[in-house]
């Protein structure tokens, strides 16, 4: 009965451990690769404009994780969390870039942007804020070079439009071993975005 008992409380130990083990895996173990096909990796920062281009065959992508000190008014203590930091770390066929805080587009080479809205400089106003009927009203100006009927139109953070691509078949996903990240399929090509706004419009609501 002993013996049963002892082997009872290891396996309750050893399960507690695993347990943990999983959710340090969890905090720190944020990590997934791009792989596959040959991408092109652009850079722009939060108004649109383009700040690196380049590409790989293998994208690895490490979410970075900080402690910060956080204040309980309920306890009158001060503890630490875990976080994630906006600080990525990005290994293109093994050579590294950190980026922080910037619009990080990674598409498939062969999935070939049917606007490139940066391109053309546009001047949004005075004020640098894109507004919705602005790129509304850039996006149908082009709507005859879209040749399939789902439109995706890539922008920045503050809303100025970069890439418009078309398909016939698109769909998005959150993915689990990406945070911040949003992949999209377009006819089977991946786009995975980091910090970046989107859209998937029926051509036929552009006038």
């Amino acid at each position: 009965m002993k013996r049963v008992l002892a082997i009872v409380m290891l396996l309750l130990v050893l399960s507690g451990l695993a347990g943990c083990a999983r959710l340090r895996s969890g905090i720190h173990d944020l990590h997934g690769s791009i792989i596959g096909n040959e991408y092109n990796i652009d850079i722009f920062d939060n108004t649109g404009v383009r700040t690196l281009r380049s590409h790989g065959k293998r994208i690895d992508i490490d979410n970075n994780v900080v402690e910060e000190r956080t204040y309980s008014s309920t306890t009158d203590e001060w503890y630490t969390t875990k976080t994630l930091s906006s600080v990525i770390t990005i290994k293109i066929d093994g050579k590294q870039l950190i980026s922080c805080g910037d619009t990080c587009i990674f598409y498939d080479k062969k999935l070939v942007p049917e606007y490139e809205f940066y391109l053309d400089n546009i001047d949004s106003s005075s004020s640098g804020v894109w507004s919705t009927t602005l790129v509304n009203g850039l996006v149908n100006s082009v709507k005859n070079q879209f040749g399939k009927p789902m439109v995706v139109v890539v922008k920045s953070q503050m809303g100025a439009p970069i890439y418009a691509f078309s398909g016939n078949k698109v769909y998005w996903e959150v993915q689990e071993d990406l945070p911040r990240f949003t992949k999209l399929m377009i006819d089977g090509m991946a786009l995975y975005i980091h910090r970046a706004n989107f859209q998937i419009i029926d051509k036929s609501l552009l006038d």
